[in-house]
């Protein structure tokens, strides 16, 4: 039996979506692009997901462009809409704890001429809108700021930071990544106060190589990729139908379970901490308060790596970290004041409402017997 407790970094399509895909993979095969029957067919596919997506955060139809995924939609928020607002508003404000396809990309506009200001937690390991709206002013072009830390998941407080910023400085964009909080928290474009919203289709249950970026109304963007002006000019290139496809039934099918979910997961998240609270050298990195569906841990004395395929022996797939940073720290956990060896040793555990306390008492036992036999 495999235990995958790894859903930070991707998710099983539910069933919904692989239909939905196969259905567009064998029948509206088309190019949306086109002009013929066919194309209309698989356009309408496209619309109806670009539907479900809208409805979900409480937006236009119109505002939803899809991307390859959260990385692009990330990249496309902040290079397009620096290109849009930057011209004179050279300063960016950014979370310390940023993914990397926001950090790197906040780093790669700095070297183009950028003030990039990075605001990091505070002793406590909290972050505090006031600090935020204190790092910007009137040359400020965008903030961005994740909603939910893909690697401790810490609830970052975006709702509190993006209405205040705008109240004072109502011409800065504001932009949030939303994909560790996309289906798992509500979330609403107009109560964020969010002008763009990066989203993600396979850490949703829908499929790898499809994401959104959500673009209010009025906000300006201007395109990284050019060519067939698809997707209105914003994002070029023929539509992945049957990852679209995915997305918007994965969407349609997790929606109205938002909160029934977050309170099974929960429940996931306290036995899980019941079973590790007794044991020795284990220390949890997550915040009580933090999203349950992502918990950090640390093996103290034992390397992330060497842990991680220890469980993996016995099928038992979990992370050291971000996905993306292919094990490699990222130094988000130096910022919440995870440091040397317990940083060393980090696990990442991300649940789904599908996740059975059985499964969790597999990962314990092996970490316990990890605990007794893996040499540092």
């Amino acid at each position: 039996m495999e235990v995958y407790l790894d859903n930070a970094a991707t998710t099983k399509p539910c069933p919904e979506a692989v239909e939905a895909a196969v259905a567009a993979m064998t029948e509206n095969y088309g190019n949306p692009s086109s002009l013929h029957r066919a194309g209309l067919n698989a356009q309408l596919v496209v619309d109806g997901a670009r539907k479900a997506i809208a409805d979900s955060i409480g937006g236009d139809r119109d505002c939803i462009y899809f991307t390859s995924g959260a990385t692009e939609s990330n990249n496309l928020a902040l290079r397009g809409a620096s290109a849009a607002y930057g011209r004179k508003n050279k300063k960016i404000v950014i979370s310390a704890v940023e993914h990397a396809s926001v950090e790197e990309t906040a780093a790669d506009l700095e070297k183009k001429g950028f003030e990039v200001v990075r605001v990091s937690p505070r002793e406590d390991g909290r972050y505090y809108a006031a600090d935020f709206v204190n790092a910007c002013d009137d040359s400020t072009c965008l903030i961005s700021m994740m909603y939910v830390n893909n690697e401790t998941g810490y609830i970052l407080p975006v709702k509190e930071t993006f209405s205040a910023v705008k109240r004072r400085y109502p011409h800065i964009i504001t932009h949030t990544d939303c994909v560790q909080a996309y289906m798992k928290l509500p979330i609403k474009a107009g109560t964020l106060c969010a002008d763009l919203i990066s989203l993600s289709g396979h850490k949703i249950h829908g499929g790898k190589g499809v994401g959104a970026l959500y673009i209010k109304k009025g906000v300006r963007v201007l395109p990284v990729v050019t060519g067939g002006k698809q997707e209105k000019g914003i994002r070029s290139g023929t539509e992945s139908v049957p990852m679209i496809a995915a997305f918007g039934a994965a969407v349609k099918k997790l929606s109205p379970t938002v909160s029934e979910r977050w309170d099974k997961v929960s429940g996931l998240k306290a036995y899980l901490l019941s079973k590790l609270r007794d044991m020795e050298n284990v220390t949890v990195n997550s915040p009580e308060d933090g999203s349950p569906y992502v918990v950090n841990i640390s093996a103290v004395g034992k390397r992330s790596e060497i842990m991680l395929h220890f469980l993996e022996s016995k099928g038992i797939y979990v992370s050291s970290g971000s996905a993306c940073s292919k094990g490699q720290q990222s130094g988000v956990l130096g910022q919440f004041g995870i440091r040397d060896k317990r940083a060393d040793s980090a696990l990442r555990i991300s649940m789904t409402a599908e996740t059975i306390e059985a499964e969790l008492d597999m990962f314990c036992e092996a970490l316990s017997e990890g605990m007794e036999k893996v040499r540092g």
